[in-house]
């Protein structure tokens, strides 16, 4: 029998909808994986009931971009993101990434995944690229294993580097694959985990890493491998790498993208801050999507997106947290109040910027439409029971309770929510996960960390 919830008298409910409705003193009905009904006064023989009263419902976040194996290289001033280049930083932290091994992707995706969840976020994308001679081609299996455990929604990008460093690549040769050896293993995640149907809870998207260290036909292949499957495509793009493909292929990064097909609605790149105006019309019009990674832009130094000009060309704007290397949190609520400040500061001169409502939509909606999720993204009946509440009865929240819009955005609301929400699962309330053991988990991970990272690798020694 399906599990049926009734949040009853919520404060308000922020949809995200077409028409971007605000409901106050509402109740949700909530029957297995869906929303059935939302109204007031409500009710539904053998539902639980959640007691909304003085609390905001939110649609869950949907995060586009992300590297979860990352998690164990945080807070390491040694290997310093914003004093680097990327290209430089990639090359001293790969020195690190080659050590690991399937534990540590493991439990730095159960880290990821528990910081994502604690923080309203109910679908996460990852980038996986860190295939290491002790990984293995299983890291997507245990990120699966880890999602399962949790509860939470989970599209994984299966990545690949296969440039070796005589070629120009900065990647050691002992983290790379063949493009055959890539696509035999996309093919096999797909058909072990990509469940193309509503609610799904696990779906796999073709990603290899970045064109400035792959080999051309690693993404010339992806292009009918991926249609032909019926998967979507991902990379990194416009990350500092155009000067070294312009000399390598002669155009741009986004031009060598769109000569090769690998662009399109079933496509999203990941930052694309050297992105040119002139550009933005190739994007909308292909109606290929960009996961706007703020936090790594404000570590780097790096321009700032001019999103308001891009959304009214029609690009399809995402948010995502990007890799804990270069972020140090997996925090979509933390990243969403940067986004939000950023534009406030880039567009304030020349009028009008991104509302905080409008970033929670791109944090919502948006990102449904850039996984292809049309059951995803907005609390409304027959969309997937996704959603956060929070505790607006709270008194540091005294005096900014009147716009529930714009409160995440504006005020900052940036730590643990009230409640997280999957799929009519209810994976984390008040403070605890639901059938985990929080702490044991936390300890296990910590010695995988240290057995694993932090020994073997000098960066670590002076903490030690």
């Amino acid at each position: 029998m399906a599990s049926k919830f009734l949040i009853k008298n919520a404060r308000a409910i922020v949809t995200c909808d077409q028409s971007d409705h605000v409901y106050k003193d509402t109740d949700i009905l909530i029957e297995g994986p869906k929303i059935v009904a939302i109204g007031k006064g409500l009710s539904s023989e053998g539902a639980q009931v959640i007691d909304g009263t003085g609390k905001f419902v939110y649609p869950g976040l949907i995060n586009t971009h992300h590297h979860f194996f990352q998690t164990f290289v945080r807070n390491l001033i040694t290997i310093d993101y914003p004093n680097l280049t990327v290209m430089d930083w990639i090359h001293k932290i790969y020195q690190i990434f080659q050590c690991i091994d399937n534990d540590v992707i493991y439990y730095s995706t159960l880290t990821a995944f528990t910081d994502l969840i604690k923080h309203g976020c109910t679908t996460a994308f990852d980038h996986q690229y860190c295939y290491t001679k002790k990984t293995g081609k299983e890291p997507v299996d245990r990120q699966m294993e880890a999602a399962k455990l949790l509860g939470i929604r989970y599209h994984a990008g299966r990545g690949s580097n296969t440039l070796p460093q005589t070629q120009g690549s900065s990647i050691p040769d002992n983290m790379l694959e063949t493009t055959s050896e890539f696509l035999k293993d996309c093919e096999r995640l797909v058909r072990l985990y990509h469940d193309p149907g509503p609610y799904s809870m696990s779906q796999i998207v073709m990603a290899p890493c970045q064109p400035i260290n792959c080999l051309a036909d690693t993404f010339i292949d992806t292009v009918p491998a991926a249609r032909e499957m019926g998967v979507r495509m991902h990379t990194h793009l416009g990350e500092g790498e155009n000067e070294g493909i312009i000399a390598r292929y002669g155009k741009r990064t986004l031009e060598w993208c769109r000569d090769i097909g690998f662009i399109g609605e079933d496509v999203w790149y990941a930052h694309n801050w050297e992105v040119l105006p002139e550009e933005y019309s190739i994007l909308a019009e292909t109606k290929t999507g960009i996961s706007h990674c703020p936090t790594p832009a404000i570590l780097g130094g790096f321009p700032i997106l001019d999103m308001k000009a891009m959304q009214e060309a029609g690009v399809l704007l995402s948010l995502g947290c990007d890799g804990s290397a270069t972020n140090d949190g997996s925090n979509l609520l933390d990243a969403l109040r940067a986004a939000y400040l950023m534009q406030s500061y880039h567009t304030k001169e020349r009028g009008g910027c991104v509302s905080a409502y409008d970033m929670l939509k791109i944090a919502t909606i948006n990102g449904a439409k850039t996984l292809g999720r049309p059951d995803l993204g907005s609390l409304e009946p027959e969309k997937a029971a996704d959603l956060f509440m929070i505790d607006s009865e709270t008194l540091e929240l005294t005096g900014a309770i009147h716009d529930p819009k714009n409160l995440l955005g504006r005020v900052g609301l940036t730590g643990n929510v009230w409640l997280t929400m999957i799929n009519g699962n209810v994976v984390y309330k008040d403070g605890i996960l639901t059938g985990v053991d929080e702490k044991k988990l936390a300890l296990e991970g910590e010695a995988v960390c240290n057995k694993v990272i932090r020994e073997p690798n000098e960066a670590f020694r002076m903490f030690l």
